[in-house]
């Protein structure tokens, strides 16, 4: 049985102590608009009527608005100084 998208919000979520409200800044670090009631519908049973599915794009901006919130923005790339 494969995880889906759910799951593993679900077990991040777990992991590292997430809330609502958690969850909507870090998606607001890259700019990621998401509600929480869309946050709720994630976290439901599948046989709920509110179930919502987990895209791939929501999961792919939460990630990265959590290396984000985990690490620090990335410093700026350093440009090669041009050789005379």
């Amino acid at each position: 049985m494969a995880l889906t998208n759910n799951d593993i919000m679900k077990k991040l979520r777990v992991a590292h102590k997430l809330r609502d409200n958690d969850i909507v800044a870090i998606c607001a670090l890259v700019d990621f608009k998401v509600t929480k009631s869309e946050i709720g519908a994630i976290y439901r049973n599948p046989n709920h009527e509110k179930y919502m599915e987990c895209g791939d794009q929501f999961l792919r901006n939460f990630l990265n608005g959590l290396i984000i919130h985990l690490r620090g923005p990335m410093p700026p790339k350093k440009k090669p100084e041009a050789e005379s």
